[in-house]
């Protein structure tokens, strides 16, 4: 199989899809690799690199695109590269289908093999590609808030931390995921009160026992996201449902009530954000304010960190990918369940549910498509 990484081109987003040991693997597996020129620039691997490990460098996406059967990315397809879609290419990357619309129908239309990062899901429900990417997140989420916190960003002017004889930020987190959790670790880590609400009280009983008393547990329900919004300095939304559009758990009526110079940070942002007030905004230009409240809602707030973020990504991503080339897409989903639950788009037909409902198109079991 002829696999194809094309340099990202969303504003601001340095990560790549394989590094060098990830083209080694696919080599070495009996595949060929072609890497667009500087795709891996700004992760910090040059095209000397990927050459040397037996890649062949190409200088322009479309010739990427045209010669390859698996694409891999790792943020969505933009709309300028909609028309290098072509039926059966696969393409491995974050979709986040349920909001985007455009891109959907356009993978539909081409008949083109749409597997989602983010939708592979283990039996146990844990999903495995989007793990680390939101492991970042969340300790970034924090990082940034904290930054936008100064009053030279639009905040508040608050040290995270306070000093002594004066209190830390008061940080709550909406969702006790895996981005909650980053959020939680590194907001305690740098001594903010911290509080935490989901609807899963197993989940907070465990996040309270691993963090010692040092963390504010809360029953999610609108009375109570409502008192804790309003007296916070920053608020870090953490809310998934997996390949699905977020809720909207922080209505704009709550945000009204929070000081001026509070701070939101909306990780949900890539799968339509869960602040009602919010949209999505780039690394270049991150923020805006509403209602004297900062607002940071970058959709791919790892990509300010390309050389973490892109180790991360590619150690769990690959050996999907490598199976994928060794058994061609349709016998890979046969075989592997969790790698079907992946499946978005195939052979024109919307295989994810979520996603056929968050535009109301029509569904189609990704068994019945597999001939299963």
């Amino acid at each position: 199989m002829i696999v194809g990484v094309p340099k990202e081109i969303k504003e601001q987003e340095n990560r790549v899809a394989l590094t060098p040991a990830g083209v080694d693997a696919l080599v070495r597996a009996g595949h060929k690799v072609i890497v667009e020129t500087n795709a891996g620039m700004g992760a910090g691997f040059s095209d000397e690199e990927y050459k040397s490990i037996g890649a062949e460098i190409l200088p322009e996406a479309a010739k990427v695109w045209e010669q390859s059967d698996m694409i891999m990315k790792v943020k969505e397809p933009l709309k300028s590269e909609y028309k290098y879609f072509k039926k059966d290419l696969i393409i491995f990357t974050y979709l986040h289908l349920a909001a985007e619309e455009e891109l959907t129908k356009a993978l539909v239309e081409s008949g083109a093999v749409a597997i989602a990062y983010e939708t592979v899901q283990n039996p146990d429900r844990s999903l495995p590609l989007l793990t680390p990417m939101s492991e970042v997140a969340g300790r970034m989420a924090v990082q940034q808030g904290s930054i936008y916190l100064e009053k030279t960003r639009g905040g508040k002017g608050l040290l995270i931390d306070g000093v002594p004889g004066v209190p830390p930020a008061h940080v709550v987190v909406v969702g006790a995921g895996i981005v909650g959790t980053g959020a939680i670790r590194r907001a305690i880590g740098l001594g903010a009160r911290v509080t935490v609400l989901d609807i899963n009280v197993d989940r907070l009983r465990y996040l309270g026992e691993v963090f010692m008393g040092r963390l504010e547990t809360l029953y999610s329900n609108n009375y109570n996201l409502t008192q804790a919004v309003k007296t916070a300095d920053l608020v870090v939304g953490a809310v998934l449902i997996p390949g699905a559009k977020a809720p909207k758990l922080v209505t704009e009526e709550m945000v009204k009530l929070m000081e001026p110079g509070s701070v939101l940070v909306d990780v949900a942002i890539d799968q339509g954000g869960c602040m009602e007030t919010t949209y999505p905004t780039t690394h270049a230009d991150p923020i805006f304010m509403k209602h004297d409240v900062v607002h940071y809602a970058v959709a791919n707030i790892p990509g300010a960190v390309p050389r973490t973020s892109t180790l991360a990504l590619t150690n769990v991503t690959l050996p999907y990918a490598v199976r994928i080339a060794n058994k061609g897409w349709k016998q890979a989903l046969i075989d592997e369940e969790p790698l079907r639950k992946g499946a978005n788009v195939l052979d024109g037909k919307i295989v994810y549910k979520s996603v056929a409902d968050a535009f109301d198109m029509s569904y189609t079991p990704v068994e019945e498509v597999l001939g299963m």
